[in-house]
C-alpha cells in the first residue's frame, strides 16, 4: 500500500497533523515508538489560543478535568515574586491525558498506527515522488509525503544528517508530578541558579513540576534529587516543593541535549513539525500551543498540495514562510527573555522592575503568546 502521508512521531504535532489530514480524506499512517498513554517531559500548560481549535477537532479539555488557569506568578532566585493575571489564560492538562484523547480521536478519523516501532531510514523510490520508510522492526512503508514529528532528537534526525544533531547542548529538563498545596488557577515560574522551574496543576489534581537546568548543575551535584534539595531549594518557593510535597512518580522523567537553536523546517523533502521543526523556549509562552498551531498550518499546506493547487517545492516554501511568520518573533522573544533567568542578580532585577511597572509584565506575556486560532 502507498499512503498519502506517513507521519513519524505521535506527540501533539504528529497527532494533530494525522487528524487534520485523515479527516480531509487522505490515507495516513503514524509511526510512534511507544504506546499510548505515556507521560512526557512537558510543562503541561496550554494557552487558550488553541482552545477553540481543539474543540473543533472534538477535544474539550474540561470534559477531561483540565484546570482553568488565569493567573501567573514569577519569582527570582531569592524568592521575591510578581503576581499578575494572564490576559488570554489557558488550561492545565497532562500529556498522559491529552495525547491519549487525541489518539482516540485519530483512530475515529481512520488514522492508521504503527506503535512501539520507530522510523530509522528514509529513501526516495527511484526517480518517482514516492518515499520509502524502514522501521526498527523491519517494516517497510511507502508514502507520497513524509511529515517528521519525531520530537527533539531521534535516529531519523541522525540518518538524515540534520545539522543540529552533532552539536551538544548545555541544557537538561526534568519533570515530576507532586501532591501539594497549590492553586489550580495558577501557573508559576520560579528561578534558580542556572535554570527555572514551572508549576501548574493538571486534571488529576497533581501539580506538574517541570524545570530546565544547565547540564553543569547536574554534573556538580551528580544526582537529580540532591540538585533539587541543595540547589533548586535555594528559592524558598521551590524549597516548599522539594522538601514538603509528595512525588507521585517513582522517579522523575528527564531528557538531555535540549537544542534551542534554529532547525530546518524541511530536510531532504521531509516536512518537520513540532520539536522537530524547532524546539520552543519555555519562555516563548507556550510550546504545546505552538506545536498544535504549527501542525494546523502544515496540514493546510499539505492539503493544498494534494488538491494540486501547489507543487512540492511551493509547499515547502509556503510552509517555511508561514511557520516563521507565526513563530519566529516569539522564539526570538523567548531567547531574549532566557537571558534574564537563572542568575540571582539579573532575575531579581527583572522581577523588581516588573513589580514597579506591572504593565510591562502583561506586555511581555502578550508578546510571547499568540492570538486565538
Amino acid at each position: 500500500m502507498i499512503y498519502d502521508v506517513i507521519i513519524i512521531g505521535g506527540g501533539l504535532s504528529g497527532l494533530i497533523s494525522a487528524i487534520e489530514l485523515s479527516r480531509a480524506g487522505l490515507s495516513v499512517l503514524l509511526i510512534e515508538k511507544k504506546d499510548y498513554p505515556q507521560h512526557k517531559v512537558c510543562g503541561e500548560y496550554v494557552s487558550n489560543e488553541v482552545f477553540e481549535y481543539l474543540k473543533s477537532l472534538g477535544f474539550d479539555p474540561f470534559i477531561f478535568g483540565a484546570k482553568n488557569i488565569n493567573r501567573f506568578e514569577l519569582s527570582a532566585v531569592s524568592g521575591i515574586k510578581l503576581s499578575t493575571e494572564l490576559p488570554l489564560g489557558g488550561f492545565g492538562i497532562s500529556r498522559f491525558a491529552l495525547d491519549e484523547a487525541l489518539y482516540h480521536i485519530a483512530i475515529s478519523q481512520s488514522v492508521n498506527f504503527q506503535l512501539n516501532d520507530s522510523a530509522e531510514h528514509i529513501e526516495k523510490v527511484g526517480n518517482s515522488d514516492l518515499f520509502r520508510i524502514f522501521t526498527q522492526k523491519d517494516k517497510v512503508f511507502n508514502a507520497k509525503l513524509i511529515i517528521g514529528a519525531q520530537g527533539k532528537r531521534s535516529v531519523i534526525d541522525k540518518n538524515l544528517k540534520r545539522s543540529f544533531f552533532e552539536k551538544r547542548s548545555p541544557f537538561i529538563a526534568v519533570k515530576c508530578h507532586y501532591k501539594g498545596d497549590f492553586p489550580e488557577d495558577l501557573v508559576a515560574l520560579h528561578n534558580f541558579k542556572g535554570g527555572y522551574c514551572g508549576l501548574s496543576m493538571v486534571e488529576t489534581g497533581h501539580i506538574n513540576v517541570c524545570y530546565l537546568s544547565s547540564e553543569s548543575n547536574l554534573k556538580k551535584y551528580k544526582d537529580i534529587r540532591k540538585m533539587e534539595l541543595e540547589l533548586l531549594s535555594q528559592n524558598p518557593h521551590l524549597q516548599t516543593v522539594f522538601h514538603n510535597w509528595e512525588p507521585v512518580f517513582k522517579a522523575p522523567l528527564s531528557i538531555s541535549q535540549i537544542y534551542f537553536h534554529e532547525k530546518n523546517l524541511t530536510d531532504q523533502h521531509v516536512l518537520m513539525v513540532g520539536d522537530a521543526a524547532g524546539l520552543i523556549y519555555p519562555l516563548c509562552g507556550n510550546g504545546m500551543a505552538m506545536a498544535i498551531h504549527g501542525a494546523k498550518l502544515l496540514s493546510e499546506q499539505v492539503l493544498r498540495y494534494f488538491k494540486t493547487e501547489i507543487d512540492r517545492i511551493t509547499l515547502e516554501k509556503n510552509y517555511t514562510k508561514i511557520w516563521k511568520s507565526h513563530f519566529s518573533n516569539r522564539i526570538k522573544a523567548g531567547g531574549f527573555l532566557q537571558n534574564f533567568f537563572g542568575t540571582p542578580f539579573v532575575s531579581g532585577t527583572a522581577v523588581r522592575s516588573l513589580k514597579i511597572f506591572p504593565f510591562m509584565a502583561k506586555s511581555v506575556i502578550k508578546f510571547t503568546h499568540g492570538k486565538k486560532i
